[in-house]
């Protein structure tokens, strides 16, 4: 039997990561609420950033955190460019082809990232990787108390981008109603551009945050993205506070797995957490009904 006090660490140290989770889980949701599509390219853009933050800190010298300044922008520009003249040309519209043509640049781009870096696992090494911060009697990780920060800053705003800015009011017009949304003057192709943009700019955020306390090969995002998909279903398709949330929850469930099953059993509550949910409320906790 543990101790109060373990538990209470376990579960905050996992509240901290399930952030980071939400941060991945952010940018799939979001474009899931406005192209009203599974975008299977998600986990490659995130090895993508990843190994991003490793080039800068190796080639560059520039800590992971402070390189989200040369990440971010740029993911943000590889998702414009990726939607508006390759995967929205090639799909031509239809979501059935854009779901064939994500999951076809997912595999090229792995495939491209297995080329250029082998199947090596490449690591950061930081001063503060193994810090904790005192927090009363608890020990809480450092790395993770600065994830947790990071994607609350990261939620509020895109809350602003999206409740507050002319793009975000046109995002949510389109999400709503995209036929209605052109014949007012609204560019829908540059508008799923621009959610796909900004998607891929959490997914910057996400790497930085995570290189510090782990590893990057060609096929790491998978696994991240195999939790943001439940994250995605368990706090609503296409609700950004669901996925805030549920990643949240999630990080909660997964560290109390750890803890009472083992590391390796860790995600077992996850899915049967999940599995639960879908039986009570299968729209997920904030998803709307149907």
């Amino acid at each position: 039997m543990y101790s109060p006090l373990i538990v209470a660490e376990a579960l905050l140290n996992g509240l901290m990561l399930g952030a980071v989770y939400a941060l991945v889980a952010l940018g799939l949701t979001l474009v899931y609420g406005v192209l009203h599509i599974v975008n299977f390219a998600h986990g490659a853009f995130l090895t993508v950033a990843m190994f991003g933050v490793w080039l800068a800190w190796s080639q560059l010298g520039m800590d992971p955190y402070l390189s989200m300044i040369l990440i971010v922008p740029a993911m943000a520009a590889l998702g414009y460019a990726a939607q508006r003249w390759i995967i929205g040309p090639a799909s031509r519209g239809a979501d059935n082809s854009i779901l064939l043509v994500t999951l076809g640049l997912s595999i090229i781009i792995q495939n491209g990232l297995l080329a250029l870096f082998s199947s090596d696992t490449r690591t950061i090494d930081t001063d503060y990787a193994f810090q904790v911060v005192e927090l009363g009697p608890l020990l809480l990780s450092f790395p993770r108390v600065v994830g947790l920060g990071a994607a609350l800053v990261t939620a509020v705003v895109l809350w602003v981008i999206l409740n507050r800015t002319d793009v975000g009011r046109a995002i949510r017009a389109v999400a709503r109603e995209k036929l209605g949304a052109s014949l007012v003057g609204i560019d829908v192709g540059h508008i799923y551009a621009v959610t796909f943009a900004i998607g891929s700019a959490c997914l910057g955020v996400a790497a930085a945050l995570l290189m510090p306390v782990f590893y990057v090969e060609p096929n790491t995002g998978a696994a991240f993205v195999l939790v943001a998909f439940t994250i995605v279903v368990l706090g609503g398709m296409g609700s950004v506070v669901g996925a805030l949330v549920g990643g949240l929850l999630i990080g909660v469930v997964e560290s109390a797995s750890s803890l009472w099953f083992g590391d390796s059993l860790g995600q077992i509550g996850i899915f049967l957490i999940f599995i639960a949910v879908l039986l009570i409320r299968p729209t997920g906790l904030f998803g709307a009904r149907q």
